[in-house]
């Protein structure tokens, strides 16, 4: 039995010409592999070393293929073999990942078993279509005064974060961040050419938040290659991408945009690819607008889930005309603006509310916050050009004076400390406390200790946005006639 099987077996193998294509590495040096020899590779495809090490194909020329190299098992020298793998770049997605600290590659950066994955979605992926998308018509809370009440971002919203080093701009995604807690929506924090003082500080403030039980972390070390830099955005699109497509609600971070710049100019440079403006390539453009593009609200019969992009953009001396700012706000539906002078002054968080704009998170805004903030913005910009005026001693008038006391509390309720995120029932109470003149008899700094208070009462109450405004007024009423 076992002879006739064994000549079965025999009768239907054939002998055939196989081909395929073997190329040679020409060289190597900062994390760039040159090999000759594989005419038919293409863009983003994987290829393999002899040694295991992986790289992924990057530069397309006439003799030479520029490849970056992803891995080394024992060290990828000239004269090294390269085969074809026909795979494309691809991460683990899926509910594996909550909670973990990865790299670009899904490999684990905690300590902990690698995850067990059931999906991979490739890292660059064509973003939705039109048809397949819908109108951004919900609020997402970060929990700022400033941002959810004269700022406000839509679910599926791209809101950029600008400003110089050092002024709080990453303290504000991570508020944003934890603010998600129990709100039903997955996070992910991409972490970009940090220091490694800087990725401890951030994953450790998420852990005693208990935030990393609805988020991902996903990090390209400052000492890390510039492929890998390069590659982190998109896998961490790639992981949120994932879960919007099955209809969940995420919020994605990427920290920072100009980092991920400097790194894919680094590459090109490396790769000799022309440079343009700033010696950056001629698709610096490009790059962001396919990762961004992802960022949308699906409509219901694709899914109905959203992906809210919060990237984090450098700028210098506050030049917002520089190159690859401009370039972000073009892409982008509105930027919270970060001022170094509101900083020094102690303005907390100091976000520039005259040059910050959100051009459609106000249609998702809940009209109660709409109408109880409509009139903020421009009282708050009047204030500033008083103020300015009456710093040259001019007599005032009594209704100047009133508009000048009215907007030194408005400033003084607007400070929020970091990790102090409010509900949206509380944004709601200091808004119309402010709007109906019952904190007018209050110095601003007395009318700052009585806000904790007043959330209190608040919510021992149970009011909440949809509870009818003669009832909100009722309570405040109250609570300010005690506190008097």
């Amino acid at each position: 039995m076992l002879d006739e099987i064994k000549i079965n077996h025999d009768a239907d193998y054939c002998f055939t010409t196989r081909l395929s294509e073997r190329g040679c590495v020409v060289g190597v040096g900062d994390g760039i592999a040159w090999i000759r020899g594989l005419p038919s590779a293409r863009l983003d495809e994987l290829i393999e070393f002899d040694d295991g090490s992986m790289g992924l194909v990057f530069q397309l020329g006439k003799t030479l293929i520029g490849a970056i190299l992803l891995s080394q098992k024992h060290g990828v020298t000239a004269e090294m073999s390269v085969i074809h793998t026909g795979r494309r770049l691809e991460v683990g997605v899926g509910d594996s990942l909550i909670g973990r600290v990865i790299d670009p590659l899904g490999n684990p950066l905690d300590g902990l078993p690698a995850p067990e994955f059931r999906e991979f979605r490739n890292l660059e992926a064509a973003a939705p279509l039109i048809i397949e998308r819908d109108f951004v018509s919900e609020p997402l809370y970060t929990g700022s005064k400033i941002v959810d009440t004269l700022i406000p971002i839509g679910k599926g919203q791209r809101q950029l974060v600008i400003g110089d080093d050092g002024v709080g701009k990453s303290a504000l995604t991570l508020d944003a961040v934890i603010n998600q807690r129990n709100r039903n929506v997955l996070c992910v924090m991409v972490l970009i050419g940090l220091p490694r003082s800087s990725v401890a500080g951030t994953i450790e403030a998420l852990r005693e938040a208990n935030a990393l039980d609805y988020t991902v972390v996903v990090v390209a070390e400052a000492n890390a290659l510039s492929g890998f830099r390069y590659l982190a955005p998109f896998a961490g699109c790639a992981i949120a991408e994932h879960w919007m497509r099955v209809g969940r609600d995420t919020l994605i971070v990427y920290d920072d945009l100009t980092r991920h710049a400097q790194s894919y100019r680094e590459l090109s440079l490396l790769l000799q690819r022309p440079p343009g403006r700033e010696a950056y390539p001629g698709d610096i453009f490009y790059l962001h607008s396919r990762l961004l593009e992802r960022s949308t609200v699906l409509a219901p019969e694709h899914g109905g889930g959203s992906m809210t992009a919060l990237p984090i953009i450098e700028t210098r001396q506050g030049e917002l005309s520089a190159y690859i700012p401009t370039n972000l706000i073009s892409i982008t539906d509105g930027q919270i603006y970060f001022d170094s002078k509101l900083f020094d002054a102690g303005m907390l968080p100091a976000i520039d509310i005259g040059r910050s704009v959100s051009r459609i998170g106000g249609k998702a805004q809940h009209p109660a916050i709409k109408a109880a903030s409509a009139h903020i913005r421009l009282e708050y910009l009047q204030f500033l050009d008083l103020e300015l005026f009456a710093r040259f001693g001019t007599k005032l008038e009594s209704g100047v004076e009133e508009k000048l006391q009215r907007g030194r509390l408005l400033r003084a309720l607007l400070k929020q400390d970091r990790l102090a995120a409010l509900s949206e029932e509380s944004h709601l109470a200091w808004l119309l406390a402010y709007s109906s003149g019952s904190l007018d008899r209050f110095s601003p700094e007395q009318a700052v200790a009585l806000l904790p208070a007043l959330f209190d009462a608040v919510a021992a109450h149970g009011l909440k946005l949809d509870t009818p405004k003669e009832q909100w007024f009722t309570i405040l009423q109250v609570f300010f006639e005690n506190a008097s």
